[in-house]
């Protein structure tokens, strides 16, 4: 059965998990200080991670295994607002994004798809929740779609009730403003059960698992 999955979410200690002014030289929009606690090399495993493994870099690496498509809100994938302008862009990630499969943009504006060698294909789709994730399904051929953000994003999904497995990662630090996380969720918690594990980093992995559905 497909499951619906968030991972590697970085979110401060007072639940703000993006920036409000995305630019092209700011994609972080002013919570780049989350970042530095995520190491990116191991998102497609460990196994070619030199040196000492640690749990964060466990944690981190579960981010790729048995994903067959990702969904994602429009400004993760880039700073334009309205009508798309003609500007060639192909998102944040260069020529090889990490995806290597189908990636959908919720967008309410049309989008020709843009596809890399790699594997990776980002189509453009004005859809609520539930149709993009029934799209996703389609497309990830019995894997995993994995739900890659931002917050509002993942907000708009946990209200729907369409997350299965989350992983937040809880960083020792305080922003004071930018994109919350759980506005809205009140009693969240209910629905899943919830473990925690910190490690040496001051970070906290938080799993959180849909519980069985009436």
């Amino acid at each position: 059965m497909t499951r619906t999955r968030v991972h590697n979410l970085l979110v401060s200690a007072d639940g703000f998990a993006a920036g409000t002014h995305v630019t092209h030289e700011t994609p972080f929009g002013g919570a780049e200080a989350l970042i530095p606690f995520f190491d990116g090399r191991v998102i497609h495993g460990i196994g070619g991670l030199t040196g000492p493994v640690s749990a964060d870099h466990a944690f981190f690496s579960m981010w790729g295994q048995g994903i067959g498509a990702e969904i994602m809100g429009r400004r993760k994938f880039g700073p334009q607002a309205g009508a798309w302008p003609d500007d060639g862009w192909r998102g944040w990630w260069g020529d090889a994004p990490p995806f290597e499969t189908p990636v959908f943009v919720l967008t309410h504006y049309p989008h020709d798809t843009i596809s890399f060698d790699n594997g990776t294909a980002i189509r453009f789709i004005d859809a609520a929740p539930a149709d993009a994730l029934r799209i996703a399904t389609e497309a990830a051929g019995g894997l995993d779609v994995r739900l890659g953000g931002g917050p509002t994003t993942v907000n708009a999904f946990l209200r729907a009730d369409l997350v299965d497995v989350m992983h937040v990662v809880v960083v020792p630090i305080v922003l004071g403003s930018g994109v919350r996380l759980w506005d809205g969720l009140g009693g969240l918690e209910e629905r899943f059960s919830v473990e925690s594990v910190t490690t040496a980093s001051g970070l906290t992995h938080q799993l959180w698992n849909r519980r069985p559905r009436a």
